[in-house]
């Protein structure tokens, strides 16, 4: 019998990233238009862009679900009827909503637009599913906060679609429903505008010792109480596709296109491999090594083997071992030459790693560097200059990067 894939679902904070998102494997994207996204600082879309962006996806074959997922106050009201009516009409494959507020006008509005239920809205429990699958949802977005038998228990109660994490940032709140940004900031997190006040550094002070500030845990520097480690789901793609869930998410529209394509693509290549022969599958370990290359704090399972919540008290910094440096615009066949638009310092006798769209990853010494302008040798090229490198041949939009080890000692040769 032929194993049920699960779609893969990818964010796009941008043009770019969703390009990207496409390119390397995404059967879906999720974005925001410029309203009512739970990622207000995303570079979002206009409406201009919005039917620009689905035209471009489904000439792809590609799904296009927009967020509308915020939770609304009387005046954010005011202009959804018009904007879901336009979500509808530019031919967006689904909507993705929390408020039953939200729901009610997008089926008075919109009764044809396919209505996903956010992970905002906590579903935990296949009553509660039934119950959205009743109302008119074609699809819900599971809580992180569900195990791999709460899923299972759901899925057999439930005919819709069910949606589910496997990839990016977790939160200390119950499904992103946090109030600690509203609070410290004044910007508010169920708006779109949460300023991760979860990832700052807290220590404990006692009423009748003001200035004396305790650590929480025995660390000099204090601890990290609210900052939770990232969830990775790839080595358990077979548990997760076990579960029957329709589609499989990767957060971060916040994220950058080199992180979008690079999770994107490992998690793409696994679910193929797996497609190909689940009974012998085994997880390549260079997929597992490529998420590690993107900016990430520490991963672990999520809640999906029923633990705990993972806190990194360490720090809050990211884990970064290479740096992303430039996209393959154009590639020249006579000359054996990328054309690439550069992101990031890099010097003539780098080792660079290339990251190609669903084809093998490209090692390649680049000793010498050549402005695309007007021909002059370059020892080092910088951010927005376009330059031509010798490579074997690499795809357009192949994405080039270097061990962030070798480019630190770099920069301080130069400044030494």
């Amino acid at each position: 019998m032929k194993v049920k894939i699960p779609e893969l679902l990818a964010p796009a904070g941008n043009m770019e990233k969703a390009v990207t998102a496409i390119a390397y494997g995404a059967d879906a994207v999720y974005l925001s238009g410029e309203l009512y996204g739970m990622r207000a600082q995303a570079g979002n879309f206009s409406n201009d862009e919005l039917a620009a962006v689905v035209r471009y996806a489904h000439e792809r074959g590609v799904k296009v679900y927009v967020t509308v997922n915020i939770i609304p106050h009387n005046q954010h009201l005011e202009e959804l009827p018009e904007y879901v009516t336009f979500l509808r009409d530019i031919g967006v494959d689904a909507i993705i909503v929390s408020d039953v507020g939200v729901i009610s006008i997008a089926r008075r509005y919109a009764p044809d637009l396919p209505l996903h239920l956010s992970t905002q809205a906590n579903t935990v429990n296949w009553e509660a599913a039934r119950f959205w699958s009743d109302f008119g949802i074609t699809r819900i977005v599971l809580a992180r906060e569900c195990t791999r038998e709460e899923i299972l228990t759901i899925r057999s109660k439930v005919d819709c679609e069910l949606e589910l994490f496997v990839h990016g940032a977790m939160c200390v709140a119950y499904s992103g429903r946090c109030l600690l940004s509203a609070v410290m900031t004044g910007r508010e997190a169920n708006l779109g505008e949460c300023t991760q006040s979860c990832r700052w550094k807290y220590s404990v002070m006692e009423s009748k010792r003001p200035g004396e500030y305790f650590p929480i845990e025995e660390n000099e520097d204090g601890t990290y109480v609210f900052n939770s480690k990232d969830l990775c789901l790839l080595e358990y793609l077979p548990e997760v596709i076990a579960t029957g869930v329709d589609s499989l998410k990767i957060e971060g529209r916040m994220k950058s296109a080199y992180y979008v394509g690079t999770v994107v693509r490992a998690y793409r290549k696994a679910l193929d491999d797996y497609a190909a022969n689940p009974d012998e599958y085994v997880l390549d370990p260079q997929l597992l090594a490529e998420v590690n290359k993107v900016s990430h704090r520490p991963y672990y399972p999520g809640f999906f083997f029923g633990e705990r919540i993972g806190i990194y008290t360490t720090s809050s910094a990211y884990l970064q071992t290479h740096d992303f440096v430039g996209t393959v615009e154009a590639y020249d066949e006579k000359s054996g030459e990328a054309v690439v638009g550069v992101r990031n310092f890099f010097p003539a006798g780098s080792k660079v790693e290339i990251i190609q769209p669903r084809d093998e990853l490209v090692e390649v010494d680049v000793n010498t560097i050549v402005n695309a302008e007007d021909g002059a040798a370059l020892e080092a090229a910088h951010a927005n200059y376009r330059v031509r490198i010798k490579t074997p041949p690499v795809r357009p939009m192949s994405m080039l990067r270097i061990p962030k080890a070798d480019l630190d000692r770099a920069v301080l040769h130069r400044q030494g």
